[in-house]
């Protein structure tokens, strides 16, 4: 009597006591993913790889059941692995080996070549056309800019706008200065006192000011002075016999001012900016903390001399004038009367 042989799910036979060879098919089938091994000797990748043949009363019995089945003479390789290195011009070169790298082509050697030849040749002979790519980048845009002022100086017949004349004629400084540890409400009052006066009667006045701004005010007065009169050529006296002819005009408020020197450096324009705001902690009873907000602000002045002062003055009257004679009535000229008829017209 012969007994059926007992088949694990992994389908390798457990037992077989039958005397009689019977057939048997397993439930599952063997699979295998192929593994591939990295091996970065070129000459041993295609050799095959020995398998080692399993020894035992299970894998025998399996192999008389199933058959024995050919078998993979070796296990496919990954490709070569590829290590960098450092190129020839890197700063980590010394202390690196660069040539364990993979080489440079043909086109870098040229190139690294090339620059280092041009790092030798003075500015005078370089390529012009090279240098014009970062110089300017966009031609097309300069060609039309020179076309457009070619046709303004055409228009206008070589005349020059008001408002340059003004520039070459008159100098002007404008100044801004760092942010201050105050509020707009405190730095307002004081900027509006020095508008319109002259640079050194504004310092004096800030000096003597009891206000706790006011010597950040004055400091930053002192450097716009300074750095007028260093680039802007402001504040240099002038010739002996303009100083005799001393000048007197009216503001635009009203207030009548004699000008001796037309050089002399005023403030034409003052105005706060708002800055940002700060952190700070204020400690209070039972161990609370309320958060300061601390504002700063900034001021900006406008330095010019007395001859715009002098020029605005002048146009002022000018104006004046002109309304005025408009004003008037002017008798009709005396001309023999024409096209009138003997006859009345009805």
């Amino acid at each position: 009597m012969a007994t059926m042989s007992a088949v694990h799910q992994s389908g390798q036979l457990v037992r077989a006591v039958a005397r009689n060879p019977v057939s048997c098919v397993p439930r599952r089938t063997l699979t295998s993913t192929p593994i591939y091994r990295a091996n970065n000797e070129g000459d041993n990748a295609s050799k095959p790889v020995p398998e080692k043949k399993k020894k035992g009363l299970l894998s025998s019995m399996k192999n008389w059941v199933l058959g024995d089945k050919p078998k993979a003479t070796h296990t496919p390789s990954a490709p070569k692995r590829e290590e960098g290195g450092l190129g020839a011009n890197s700063i980590f070169a010394d202390d690196v080996n660069a040539t364990s790298g993979p080489m440079p082509s043909r086109k870098k050697e040229q190139l690294q070549q090339q620059e280092s030849a041009e790092g030798d040749v003075p500015l005078e002979q370089r390529d012009k056309k090279r240098l014009q790519l970062a110089l300017n980048p966009n031609p097309r845009a300069q060609l039309r800019w020179e076309k457009r002022m070619v046709q303004r100086e055409i228009q206008k017949g070589g005349r020059v706008s008001r408002q340059v004349q003004i520039q070459r004629s008159e100098r002007e400084s404008l100044s801004k200065s760092h942010w201050f540890k105050t509020s707009v409400k405190k730095l307002g009052p004081l900027a509006r006192q020095i508008a319109g006066k002259n640079i050194d009667e504004a310092i004096l006045q800030m000096r003597f000011s009891k206000k706790k701004a006011a010597q950040d005010v004055r400091g930053h007065l002192e450097h716009a002075k300074n750095v007028a009169m260093v680039r802007a050529g402001m504040g240099l006296s002038a010739n002996e016999s303009d100083r005799s002819k001393p000048i007197t005009v009216v503001l635009k408020s009203g207030e009548r001012k004699e000008i001796t020197d037309p050089t002399n450096i005023y403030i034409q324009q003052a105005w706060v900016n708002r800055g940002p705001y700060g952190f700070g902690m204020d400690h209070r009873a039972r161990g609370q903390i309320n958060r300061l907000r601390p504002p700063a602000t900034g001021l900006t002045v406008v330095l010019k001399e007395e001859k715009t002062r002098i020029r605005e003055w002048q146009e002022r009257e000018a104006e004046a004038l002109r309304k005025r004679t408009a004003k008037l009535w002017t008798q009709l000229p005396d001309r023999k009367i024409s096209a009138q008829s003997q006859y009345y017209s009805w």
